[in-house]
């Protein structure tokens, strides 16, 4: 692709503020507003109770009601080479705030910190009926690892983009769901606007921003766990069918807003910031609010909670 018509398909806009694309006049009619908090990390101490405790006090109580939550993955701090006393402790956790602070509707995505002993190779931790992502799930009340929902004139198609590889993990959803995504898109009629969260972005500048140097030769480095690695894949996927308007992401800790081939792909920092540590590469612990309008345009706010 020539230099040109590569700038010409991307648009890239780091921090915390205030997007819109395209612009929309302030007087616009809001449809219904979106609670993006992702990356929480709970776990049972003091701080990491008391954050997750204020960002959902804080999205409750805003002053525009939000109409419902997306949960973006990793809820917890991590299970995947926890013992099942230790991931038992953070879910609780999750549960218990979330049941005291949280009064909204709310969908989950899994993350890959969410799966259970995938650097385990203890035969009874992998024959476990809570492996990988069932314990997850599970605890989720959700009816799989990947499904879509409507609200109002839009369609939600939250994917499942962690894959274990190796005792670590890969950014990318399998052939089962690829093919049910291609149906899902073809059964959506031209009207429904739709979002794609995943956890793991599919498009994203600030992936390749997570590692503090380059290469030795210079080139970039952009682990195959920041970023999908079937990319190319979905996005001539996506090129077949006009009314995808966003997708949604975290993972990374940081916050971008892509536009590529008409499609805007946002990630959304991290409730947890730099882990429970404060900001992570000058981002503070942050989540995103949404609006969106029946005509298919979305607007973002980075709300920095504390």
């Amino acid at each position: 692709m020539k230099r040109r018509n590569f700038l010409q398909n991307i648009v890239l806009s780091a921090g915390a503020m205030t997007v819109s694309v395209p612009a929309i006049a302030a007087a616009k009619k809001t449809s219904f507003r979106v609670g993006f908090l992702s990356d929480v990390h709970v776990k049972p101490t003091a701080v990491a109770e008391e954050g997750m405790r204020k960002a959902f006090r804080h999205v409750n109580t805003l002053n525009k009601k939000v109409d419902f939550i997306i949960n973006g993955g990793d809820a917890i701090m991590d299970a995947l080479k926890a013992s099942k006393e230790k991931v038992q402790l953070q879910w609780d956790v999750w549960n218990k705030v979330l049941s005291e602070e949280n009064k909204l509707p709310i969908y989950h995505c899994i993350g890959n910190h969410d799966a259970w002993g995938w650097q385990m190779r203890d035969p009874e931790v992998r024959n476990d009926t809570l492996f990988s992502k069932n314990w997850v799930i599970q605890q989720h009340k959700m009816s799989n690892r990947y499904y879509s929902f409507m609200y109002q004139n839009w369609k939600f198609i939250v994917l499942d983009s962690a894959q274990e590889n190796n005792g670590g993990y890969i950014a990318k959803i399998d052939e089962e769901q690829f093919i049910w995504l291609e149906q899902e898109l073809k059964s959506t009629v031209a009207e429904q606007h739709v979002c794609i969260v995943s956890h793991i972005p599919i498009v994203s500048f600030c992936s390749a921003m997570f590692s503090d140097k380059n290469e030795l030769n210079g080139d970039w480095k952009i682990s195959r766990a920041l970023l999908h690695v079937d990319n190319r894949r979905l996005i001539q996927l996506f090129k077949q069918f006009n009314n995808i308007r966003c997708c949604l992401s975290g993972h990374i800790h940081l916050q971008d807003a892509v536009e590529y081939f008409g499609i805007h792909y946002y990630c959304n920092g991290a409730v947890s910031g730099n882990w429970w540590g404060g900001a992570f590469k000058d981002f503070p612990p942050a989540y995103a609010v949404f609006d969106f309008h029946k005509d298919g345009t979305v607007q973002r706010e980075m709300i920095a909670y504390n």
